[in-house]
């Protein structure tokens, strides 16, 4: 049977790209090596855990999905993920390899267990997937991606929204997806998104590094009292895009309860609020 070994909450943002890809001395400099440095440790982390298989929840950006059909949870079953063009062409990354027959049964089990996730046998990944993953999973030496993907997209965007609640639920019956998984495989879920942040409005640029500090401490701590607040209490308390927060409380909810951090950091910077979070799970 298939294991959980651990899991990371991550930020996403096109910032953290143009970062990673103006080199190692820009991702070190004085300004970035708060975010970076401890992507590094998270790399290492997993280096040394050498999972077989990554589940990636995150979300969307209307690059894959639009507004005129935007599913609420979509569920990669590929062999491969190619990298979406945002609009300043794809960045130069070989497509993420996945596992269709993980993805499959991930899918059976959702629905089994009254998850109904809109299938998706080919997906591009956009900025959700791919400005955390390259700092943690890729080798820039031989310009490959180490270890094999499950996307798995949550709607934040266009309402009716998911709840908190559910998002949890979420990772709890992919937790038990995975579990059922018949091949011996070691399984660490992301989930990427937020922290803090608003880009329209008056409220343009604000950070609130205290709760998101908060957040993150709730995650560790108590991760079910998370459940508790609406989509309303996170845009007031961390701004419109700052809902992205229920991919981490998904990943949450696929790792035991007693779970703990290994790597934890934060880092607000200009107009919007980083933060990393790696828990290991015990066996």
């Amino acid at each position: 049977m298939a294991r959980v070994l651990g899991g990371i909450g991550a930020s996403h943002a096109p910032s953290m790209e143009h970062v990673y890809d103006a080199g190692e001395e820009t991702r070190r400099n004085e300004e970035w090596e708060p975010l970076f440095g401890p992507f590094q440790e998270v790399s290492e982390w997993l280096g040394e855990l050498r999972p077989d298989r990554l589940v990636v929840i995150y979300n969307d950006h209307m690059d894959e999905f639009f507004l005129n059909a935007y599913p609420t949870f979509a569920l990669g079953v590929a062999d491969e993920y190619p990298i979406a063009d945002e609009g300043f062409g794809a960045r130069p990354f070989p497509p993420l390899p996945g596992d269709s027959r993980m993805g499959w049964h991930i899918a059976r089990s959702l629905v089994a267990d009254e998850f109904d996730p809109t299938i998706c046998q080919e997906l591009e990944v956009d900025h959700g997937v791919i400005s955390p993953l390259p700092m943690v999973d890729f080798s820039e030496g031989d310009g490959q991606w180490r270890i094999p993907v499950v996307p798995l997209a949550v709607n934040v965007i266009l309402h009716p929204l998911p709840t908190p609640r559910r998002c949890y639920k979420l990772g709890q019956a992919l937790r038990r997806a995975i579990l059922s998984y018949p091949e011996d495989l070691g399984v660490v879920v992301v989930g990427t998104g937020g922290l803090s942040h608003q880009l329209t409005g008056p409220r343009f640029g604000r950070v609130t590094p205290d709760w998101d500090q908060e957040f993150m401490r709730l995650l560790a701590e108590d991760p079910e009292s998370l459940c508790d607040y609406k989509h309303e209490d996170l845009i007031k308390l961390g701004g419109t895009e700052s809902v992205e927060v229920v991919n981490w409380l998904a990943m949450r909810g696929a790792l035991p309860r007693e779970a703990k951090p290994i790597v934890k950091a934060y880092y607000a910077h200009k107009i919007m609020g980083y933060g990393l979070e790696a828990f290991a799970a015990a066996q």
